[in-house]
């Protein structure tokens, strides 16, 4: 019985890290909590996205960086995976892609809520 209870509990570990979707963790702001990535740096949602297509490009992507994914990246739950026009793939979140905002310096930063009124802090 012991071989059974240690064997499950093996398979349920691994099941969870393989399924387990995305880089990101909870922190408090000013606020609220927030969704965020490498680091602890808070991410973002566009307005001008659409579920599964990022418009952030070029100098938009300078100032807002996509948050990347890694090749063998599994998407599940509320994260997905975006293909970017050069094939690189991105983090989203209910189907909405994941930038994190270049003037944020540390943990806990949400300086880019409601930049331009198109850029909003992302929640868990």
């Amino acid at each position: 019985m012991k071989t059974f209870i240690l064997t499950a509990t093996a398979f349920v570990s691994l099941a969870a890290t393989a399924f387990a979707a995305g880089p990101f963790t909870t922190v408090k702001t000013d606020k609220g909590d927030v969704l965020a990535g490498e680091k602890g740096m808070s991410v973002y949602t566009f307005k001008n996205d659409k579920p599964g297509l990022s418009n952030c490009y070029d100098k938009c992507a300078q100032n807002w960086p996509p948050v990347m994914a890694s090749s063998d990246a599994r998407a599940g739950g509320a994260y997905s995976l975006v293909t970017r026009k050069d094939g690189a793939k991105q983090w989203a979140k209910d189907g909405m892609p994941l930038y994190y905002w270049a003037k944020d310096t540390k943990t806990g930063d949400v300086t880019g809520d409601g930049f331009n009124g198109v850029w909003d802090v992302a929640k868990p």
